[in-house]
């Protein structure tokens, strides 16, 4: 009897045709037989099932990064500034951070099936919403919209992830999420490539086919997933804890929004802001009710015992730096067209071999998971990470060519696959039952959204302190000087001038009055300093604009925007000086001349005849100056087109201004990812890897 209950304990349900479950039956004959185990994905059908999780997880993970590349063009047609315009994606990310263990734990209760379409139903309404509000032109249209968007989008991963790491059997079940991690990998790199490709298909004043290219997915991943989808589903243990849900939510949004407006250059300044602290205060004080309140519930919303567990710590830690890892993947695009030398938005091609590298190490890593364990495999990854970070610091930011770039994508992208998803995920099923893989899913996901929120602030205040020298360096590599064509008769006017006085009457026509001289205006001094005196010139906001938005191919044009407000700006000073110099100096000699024609009248001949010459000298010496006075005008801006084709002449010199400091920030940027993967090495030292210790018998 003992033996026959044991035998019938160990038989598993098999699949109809339909995917659902259905009691095993023991073969004919008198005696029951131990049915052989079946996992699901061994069902009939159940490679349709796969594609309609990939489908979904392909989309939901595009959508993370789809949007970037059209924020300025969204917030400028709907008329936002940049402070609104960035809630384009802040939102998406907090709504998404708050959705991960909602949909997780509603999933573990209510099966797979329906919260999964019910995610892909909110993504498409969400989707089809955010292309309504530019029809209708309005903006808060398109945050509620991302915000529903955002909601179907957190429970699509862990989901997804769930299923292909519970319907494969346990030796195969690297492999099952080594192609959960290529796809999310791909996806989630390429995001900014493809909304880039839309733009340029669609034009750029089309921006609503980023979000409606997700609708005839959403309906296909519907259709197929109401036919075909199983329903397996874990018993309810309690009520829904919906306070506690209330409490995460809160604390949720309190630290994901704190985290993301820190400036860890400025943090003691950053800390204090409003912005900041109010938020992880926020976070401090609903923490310890929460896990009171998880104490309490008959079902909670998220399990306090993985944070018992040794093992789940530090796949959670890992979580958090495969996150800082990952969103260091943002910048790649403007690494690349920096160190190429390209135009704003040809980055993506490169960020092709990034994703290629990520998609090939994902597959690899879930085979190698099978064999050899987790442990190991996520080691690989972070070492993968950490020297293409920096192989990326220390020899493409200092010999940036295409073999040099090419590299530093494959080889990071190959350690992102090693690291993302497939271990992580592999970790945290390896150590949770099954009947909670959904939430305990969503918890790591939603960890990994720390990193992912810290990341960005990090790695956006190294390049914003390199572009900090970035006017300075711009300034050293422009000309210093220029050469002008000297004023009319400049030479002979500096020789008369001196002549007249070393005279007794020239010099007391002269007396107090300043003559530059003119072979000194052959050169123009041009800088800051130059343009306004004092060191106190401020560009226009426009040029501003433009050097701030300028790239490796366009700063020279932006750098000739700002000669020419220089020179506008230092043209009154020199022409006044100038002229005032002559003003003074014609004045005093047609003084000296009206004085020397009424001497004259009261002269004999031939002293008026001798005093004749010498006025009519002095005559010619005044239309001299009047004649140089009125060139400077022609001389200034003789001097302007000459320093802007010499800016034209210096553009290599220029460039490499550019491109060396904003690569000392990406060069800052690497070496923090290879410091936090090179934490991570360690952190796997004291991790149990259980395949690792089965196969030596431990």
């Amino acid at each position: 009897m003992t033996r026959k209950k044991t035998e019938e304990q160990d038989i598993e349900p098999v699949q109809s045709k339909d995917g659902s479950d259905i009691e095993p039956q023991a073969p004919a004959g008198n005696s029951p037989a131990k049915a052989a185990p079946t996992a699901r994905s061994q069902g009939k059908g159940y490679a349709l099932v796969a594609v309609v999780y990939l489908l979904g997880l392909c989309m939901g993970a595009l959508d993370m990064g789809i949007v970037n590349p059209a924020r300025t063009v969204i917030q400028n047609t709907l008329s936002v500034d940049d402070s609104l315009g960035v809630w384009i994606i802040t939102i998406y990310t907090l709504a998404y951070a708050v959705s991960i263990p909602i949909m997780g734990k509603l999933a573990d209760r209510h099966g797979r099936k329906g919260v999964y379409l019910l995610c892909i139903l909110l993504f498409g309404i969400g989707s089809a919403l955010c292309g309504v509000a530019q029809d209708l032109g309005n903006f808060w249209i398109l945050i509620g919209a991302r915000v529903i968007q955002a909601l179907g989008g957190g429970g699509i991963m862990p989901v997804a992830t769930a299923e292909f790491g519970t319907a494969f059997p346990e030796e195969k079940r690297g492999m099952a999420l080594g192609i959960v991690g290529m796809v999310y990998g791909l996806a989630s790199i390429l995001g900014p490539t493809v909304g880039s490709a839309i733009l340029e298909m669609f034009g750029a004043t089309q921006w609503q086919f980023i979000f409606y290219v997700n609708i005839p997915i959403c309906i296909i991943v519907l259709i197929l997933g109401v036919k075909r989808l199983p329903n397996a589903q874990a018993e309810k243990t309690g009520p829904l804890d919906g306070l506690g849900i209330l409490i995460l939510t809160l604390m949720t949004l309190s630290l994901m929004y704190g985290l993301k407006n820190i400036d860890f250059f400025d943090f003691a300044t950053s800390i204090a802001s409003t912005d900041v602290w109010p938020y992880l205060v926020a976070f401090v004080v609903l923490l310890p009710l929460f896990v009171l309140r998880e104490h309490r519930a008959a079902d909670p919303i998220l399990n306090l015992k993985y944070f018992t567990n040794a093992n789940i710590v530090i796949a959670f830690l890992c979580a958090v730096i495969s996150g800082i890892a990952m969103m260091g993947t943002i910048f790649f695009p403007q690494f690349c067209e920096n160190a190429m030398m390209m135009k704003s938005g040809s980055g993506g091609y490169f960020i092709a071999l990034l994703g290629v590298g990520s998609g090939v190490g994902a597959m690899m890593s879930g085979k190698l998971i099978d064999k050899h364990g987790v442990k190991p495999v996520l080691a690989m990854g972070f070492l993968g990470v950490a020297i293409g970070s920096i192989f990326m610091a220390f020899v493409a930011c200092t010999w940036p060519s295409l073999l040099t770039v090419c590299a530093t994508m494959i080889i990071t992208g190959l350690g992102l696959g090693f690291t993302m998803g497939t271990p992580l995920n592999y970790m945290m099923l390896e150590n949770t039952d099954e009947k909670e893989s959904n939430s305990a899913l969503a918890a790591l996901s939603l960890v990994r959204s720390i990193g992912t929120a810290i990341a960005p602030a990090i790695m956006v205040a190294f390049v914003v302190h390199a572009s900090a020298y970035l006017q300075g360096n711009l300034m050293d590599a422009m000309p210093s000087e220029v050469d002008v064509s000297e004023l009319p008769h400049a030479a002979e006017l500096d020789s008369e001038l001196a002549s007249l006085r070393e005279t007794e009457n020239g010099a007391k026509m002269l007396e107090g009055v300043d003559i530059p001289s003119l072979e000194d205006y052959r050169t123009i001094d041009v800088g800051m300093d130059s343009a306004s005196g004092d060191g106190s010139f401020e560009m226009s906001d426009e040029t501003l604009e433009q050097l701030k938005n300028s790239d490796v191919t366009t700063v020279v044009s932006a750098c000739k925007a700002l000669s020419s407000e220089m020179f506008d700006a230092m043209k009154p000073t020199i022409e006044s000086n100038i002229q005032g110099g002559f003003d003074k100096g014609i004045a005093s000699m047609q003084e000296g001349l009206d004085s020397m024609n009424a001497q004259m009248d009261h002269m004999p001949a031939p002293a008026a005849a001798a005093m004749t010459a010498q006025r009519d000298e002095l005559q010619t010496v005044v239309s001299q100056m009047e004649e140089a006075r009125d060139a400077v005008p022609a001389m200034l801006d003789e001097a302007k087109e000459n320093y802007l084709t010499e800016v034209d002449n210096d553009a290599a010199e220029i460039q490499e201004a550019y491109q060396q400091t904003m690569n000392s920030g990406f060069k800052g940027m690497s070496l923090f990812v290879a410091a936090c993967s090179i934490v991570g090495l360690v952190l796997l030292v004291p991790y149990k890897d259980k395949k690792r210790l089965a196969q030596s018998g431990k």
